[in-house]
């Protein structure tokens, strides 16, 4: 099954109690389209400057990333540089250098109007609504978004949000969303708004599925060591739309393994810097790391017995 994503392509400079990179891949439908490759070759449209490595370009091609939708501008790519506290606990934004992302119009070739699933990740509402006026009828949009959109574009979101099967946004976001105070009442508000699921992230505290009908939790997966949490997020719902598009299926029951499978890559992007730790995994690999977290939730979910 077709997956667009229409997103950012950066280069970022990371520092870590694991070190510093500059020069790194980043953007959202570059962790998204790693992600989601491992299922599904996604169609990508995003800009990116004349400073962008063809190397970099052909790290995505090999995995299947149907690049045709990326536009090449005269300037410099999106750059943003950030260093994040030892425990990972905050993030400073050093800078954000828009560059070339700062006029992006996202045009949709006539070969990707036809997709069935779209990820709308993190850009203006404005953008995100325009890309859906190009596509013809998808069977399932997603989207991301953030404080900066809910505050000070809260119409142009609603309107997108109208259209949308399912919302990503850490719990932070929902809060400022909806005014609630706490999750479940935090996505019923949510839910209201248009999409009919909505996942509600916790970083290493896992993830909230919540549907009219559902609510599941999918924990973390306990790591040894954490060296990059960068693009996690993209990461986690590039494995979700990425196993959806490949199952052909967007109901409640693929929607609840396919978070297991975007927990399982976000894991694995983590170990790295970039998407470097991600890049080199396989379907084989995620279902190695499922067996071994299978055993987790069955320790959560084991029955309970009464005395004896």
């Amino acid at each position: 099954m077709s997956l667009l994503v229409v997103g950012s392509m950066a280069y970022d400079a990371v520092e870590t109690r694991a070190g510093k990179v500059d020069r790194a891949l980043g953007g959202s439908a570059t962790y998204f389209s790693m992600a989601a490759s491992l299922f599904a070759p996604p169609q990508v449209v995003a800009v990116v400057g004349d400073d962008f490595e063809a190397s970099d370009l052909d790290r995505l091609s090999a995995r299947g990333v149907d690049l045709s939708g990326v536009t090449h501008e005269k300037g410099h790519t999106f750059r943003w540089g950030g260093r994040y506290a030892d425990d990972f606990s905050t993030r400073e934004t050093l800078f954000t250098e828009l560059n070339v992302f700062s006029e992006f119009q996202p045009h949709i070739p006539d070969a990707f109007r036809k997709t069935r699933a779209v990820f709308l990740a993190n850009i203006h509402p404005a953008l995100q609504l325009d890309v859906l006026e190009q596509v013809e009828q998808p069977d399932f949009v997603a989207l991301d978004t953030m404080n900066f959109w809910i505050h000070g574009e809260r119409p142009a979101l609603l309107r997108v949000l109208a259209r949308t099967h399912l919302l990503f946004v850490n719990d932070e976001e929902a809060y400022d969303l909806t005014g609630a105070n706490s999750l479940p009442q935090a996505a019923a508000r949510i839910l209201e708004l248009g999409p009919r699921a909505v996942v509600i992230k916790r970083g290493e505290h896992g993830s909230w599925l919540f549907t009219a009908d559902r609510r599941r939790f999918v924990p973390a997966v306990l790591l040894d060591d954490v060296v990059d949490p960068t693009g996690a997020g993209d990461t986690f719902a590039g494995g979700t739309l990425g196993y959806l598009a490949a199952q052909g299926s967007f109901d409640e029951d693929a929607l609840d393994q396919a978070l297991v499978v975007g927990t399982l890559a976000a894991s694995f992007v983590v170990e790295g810097f970039s998407v470097d730790a991600l890049e080199p995994r396989t379907v084989a690999d995620l279902e190695a790391r499922r067996q071994r977290f299978e055993k987790t939730l069955a320790a959560v979910t084991a029955p309970i017995h009464g005395p004896r």
